[in-house]
């Protein structure tokens, strides 16, 4: 085994199997306040006035003021210089993450690290998007991918759900059980892009074709909007607001193997190896009582319940049949603000608020009864999931 490996840890870097020494970072970080605005089309502000409003809201939540963060993130943001000078913040650390949804989870553990290692003692993670109101074009003529003809993320993943359908019978009607889920939350979330317009599967069939085999509702919704987290010590959060929820598992595996060329099955073998998220939070699968999973696209719901172990690969199809991801009829509630096909696409922070907001008991109309544990998976290129905990 090379030297700089440490005991227990496989070539990954992430726990090898049957090794079940406890993770020196459980339970140690938590969150202490969440903001959110309102999201839809703005183009009166930007994304540094969205991200203070998401901030402002919140410092309120943990009872906090902006000279008391002396850690700061931010995403979707030209400058963290500009945006703390706004903010009248002066950090003794600060960083600006990628712009991808994969880099919520990233920006999440590197706050988390930073607490741990003692270089910031309270971090606030600001993600600001006026993407709709500018016009963004996720996806375009100048993608790396426009050779193959893919000029978009849904292409890439349309090209995944196709070969998924021919390896496993899978079909496009699976996936409107996600969508038909997922809008069903979102009309109990009265901040939802898409409260108060609910569909059917048939609706989800009927939709308008995108990129075949994925249509109108498989995709998810883009507008301008902003999401704020604040990370400390599990004993400082203690002390504040807001009762704290736990970060008690994080685990990650990247692959870049295909960088040349979009790969149709990437999920699967890093979603696996993040497994090892359960060992570290010290909690079993059934442990969990709702999930939060990054769904751009309505197959990467499937991708994730496979990559995780919820079901085997090529059995999502029947997983998600009869409202398994529904909230009061199945097991897994899953995305309960209504996720990024029908609540609002911030990147996954959104859909991380929520899993915080769900363990606050936060969530009226849609709370999940006695959650205790929620679980977020994010299948991409850098894999990852994580395990958040109401505090005991």
């Amino acid at each position: 085994m090379p030297a700089d490996l440490a005991p227990g840890r496989d070539q990954t870097g992430l726990q090898a199997p049957g090794i079940q020494a406890p993770w020196a970072m459980r339970d140690t970080v938590a969150f202490a306040g969440i903001g959110t605005t309102r999201y839809g089309n703005f183009p009166e502000t930007d994304s540094y006035g969205l991200g203070c409003e998401a901030l402002n809201a919140a410092l309120d939540d943990a009872g906090l003021k902006p000279g008391d963060i002396d850690g700061l993130i931010v995403n979707r943001m030209p400058s963290y210089e500009r945006f703390a000078e706004i903010m009248g913040i002066n950090p003794q650390y600060c960083l600006l993450t990628e712009a991808p949804g994969r880099f919520s989870g990233v920006s999440l553990a590197l706050a988390a690290q930073a607490i741990a290692t003692g270089a910031a003692k309270t971090i606030a993670l600001v993600y600001g998007n006026n993407g709709r109101s500018v016009r963004m074009m996720y996806g375009g003529g100048d993608s790396q991918w426009s050779p193959w003809g893919m000029t978009s993320p849904g292409a890439i993943h349309a090209m995944m759900w196709q070969r998924h359908m021919h390896q496993y019978g899978t079909t496009h009607a699976d996936l409107g059980w996600v969508a038909e889920a997922f809008r069903h939350h979102a009309c109990l979330n009265p901040d939802a892009v898409m409260h108060g317009r609910p569909i059917t599967r048939q609706d989800h069939a009927a939709a308008r074709p995108i990129c075949e085999p994925l249509k109108l509702l498989d995709y998810c919704l883009i507008n301008d909007g902003a999401v704020a987290w604040i990370l400390t010590s599990a004993e400082r959060a203690r002390d504040m607001k807001r009762p704290p929820v736990l970060l008690s598992g994080y685990a990650r595996q990247d692959a870049f193997h295909y960088g040349s060329a979009p790969a149709d099955d990437f999920w699967q073998p890093t979603l696996g190896a993040c497994q090892s998220v359960y060992d570290r939070a010290g909690i079993g699968r059934e442990d969990i009582q709702g999930l939060g999973i990054y769904d751009n696209f309505s197959p990467t719901v499937l991708f994730s319940l496979e990559g995780l172990g919820f079901c085997k690969p090529g059995e999502g199809g029947d997983f998600v049949r009869d409202g398994a991801l529904q909230l009061g009829t199945g097991r897994w509630p899953t995305n309960t603000s209504g996720g990024h096909l029908s609540d609002s696409y911030m990147q996954g922070w959104g859909i991380i608020a929520e899993c915080v907001r769900q363990l606050r008991d936060d969530c009226g109309d849609r709370q999940i009864p006695n959650a205790q544990a929620m679980q977020y998976i994010c299948a991409t290129n850098i894999a990852q999931s994580l395990i958040l905990r109401r505090d005991a």
